[in-house]
């Protein structure tokens, strides 16, 4: 098991233990600018997982004004999102009992605002700030891998030159990690903690990107640093006695008969693994609501393309929540996914979920025409490169 997986199950007792009937209030005193909504949704969610739970929803009124609310019994994560978008328009923390929110929206792009400002909540916007930069330095560095993609594919260029690019993108690959390490040590709010965590982890997962993900050690030490400053906190409990009862990683399924299982497709028709036998396919679990996976997309997409025709096809398994399908059949015409998509709109109780161990998403198996694992958790390059080894020419 991975690290980024066993810090998703981590991160899901995080949330279980911080949910449910809490004494105290959680108000978010709001206005939208820019574009009208019929309703604006307060969820209570890890950000690593984006394990989405809704707790308040209101219809604003003329002038943008909204009102949403929550209880918790420990400070936590809260997002906001509005209308059914992919993605929350901001996130928040409950370090104080209200908190204000202007979300301005540009009219030539209804599904992101422009900007968003928050008062009266100090670990809101230390998150704002984090987030803000993380995602800026995470351009870069893709900016930059799409630079040296393309001077390796130039035979004229010298490799001084390429060695030039490759330490510059190294340099801030190292520097988000240190950003990230110096955001770690100077805060000690548990849900501001493990949120900054969770979305570093979530990116450093990704092949692609070549961030260096926390050891469980690492994690470790966080957890017990948390602990000591807060020593009543539950959800920290929770973590503490999972990870000192946490077993030895499993071998995975690489050479195992891939579980079998059937599953309704959108009209309801079952589809069974098996009926793939014959041919190689790359069975995905993925959901509408995971961001991780939906920034996957693009690569299996390509992956799909390029190899259909080599008797490859993709199996895409949706986790998404029993109200979801319109959510599901939106990501799947949106992201492209051409392929035989399932679900039975279970969410984390599927039998699929502990049929094949699934500890957080993306995740995927490769299976071969005989029904066997050949590979598992393939992202990013990683996914091309397998697929070219393995397939018939």
């Amino acid at each position: 098991m991975s690290i980024t997986r066993v810090f998703v199950a981590l991160l899901l007792i995080l949330l279980s233990a911080c949910t449910g009937a809490g004494s105290k209030k959680f108000i978010v005193n709001g206005k939208i600018t820019g574009r009208t909504a019929s309703k604006i949704y307060l969820e209570e969610v890890p950000m690593a997982t984006m394990q989405r739970v809704l707790v308040d929803s209101v219809t604003p009124d003329q002038d943008g004004s909204f009102k949403l609310q929550a209880k918790a019994e420990e400070e936590t994560v809260y997002n906001v999102r509005v209308e059914k978008q992919d993605y929350p328009a901001a996130s928040l923390i409950n370090d104080e009992a209200t908190v204000s929110l202007s979300l301005f929206y540009n009219p030539a792009n209804l599904d992101f605002p422009d900007r968003y400002d928050v008062t009266g909540s100090p670990l809101s916007k230390s998150l704002q700030a984090y987030m803000l930069g993380f995602n800026k330095k995470l351009e870069q560095v893709f900016v930059l891998g799409k630079q040296l993609d393309s001077l390796r594919q130039t035979p004229a260029v010298l490799q001084a030159i390429i060695a030039e690019a490759e330490s510059k993108r190294s340099l801030l690959i190292q520097g988000v990690r240190q950003t990230t390490d110096s955001t770690l040590n100077a805060n000690t709010n548990p849900a501001f903690s493990m949120l900054v965590l969770g979305y570093y982890q979530s990116m450093a997962g990704n092949p692609t990107v070549g961030l260096p993900g926390y050891s469980m050690e690492e994690v470790k030490s966080l957890v017990k640093r948390l602990s000591d400053k807060n020593p009543t906190h539950k959800g920290l409990e929770a973590i503490s006695i999972m990870m000192a009862a946490q077993p030895k990683a499993p071998q995975g399924l690489v050479g195992q008969t891939a579980p079998e299982f059937s599953l309704p497709d959108p009209n309801g028709k079952l589809i069974s693994l098996s009926s793939f036998r014959g041919r190689y396919v790359l069975v995905d679990f993925w959901a509408s609501w995971c961001k991780p996976c939906r920034m996957e997309n693009p690569t299996v997409v390509e992956a799909y393309a390029r190899f259909k025709n080599r008797n490859f096809t993709v199996l895409g398994v949706s986790l998404d929540q029993p109200d979801g399908k319109d959510d599901w059949m939106n990501a799947v015409m949106k992201d492209r996914l051409a392929w035989t998509q399932v679900s039975d709109l279970q969410y984390w109780n599927s039998p699929v979920v502990p049929l094949y161990n699934i500890q957080g998403i993306p995740y995927n198996v490769l299976v071969d025409p005989n029904g066997k694992v050949v590979a598992e958790s393939l992202r990013g390059e990683q996914l091309a490169a397998t697929l070219e080894q393995v397939l018939p020419k």
